[in-house]
């Protein structure tokens, strides 16, 4: 019985993945993290996109959490 698992470990081999069909997956994941580091941390004042207090509000207790100075 161990013999057949050395040897099916031996034989394994990971699959590779080619580059560009990671690459679109990774940069639409850096988009929504770069638009959700905004509206979390940079949306309020003078670089407000939104009008009003909404996002900063429903965000505040995140942006403490994460560590940005909100008041």
């Amino acid at each position: 019985m161990t013999q057949s698992l050395a040897a099916a470990a031996e034989s394994a081999v990971p699959a590779s993945v080619p580059l560009r069909e990671v690459l679109p997956w990774a940069v639409f994941a850096g988009v929504i993290m770069l638009s959700l580091l905004y509206l979390v941390g940079m949306d309020q004042g003078a670089t407000s996109v939104f009008s009003g207090n909404m996002i900063h509000e429903f965000v505040h207790d995140g942006r403490h959490l994460l560590g940005f100075p909100c008041h």
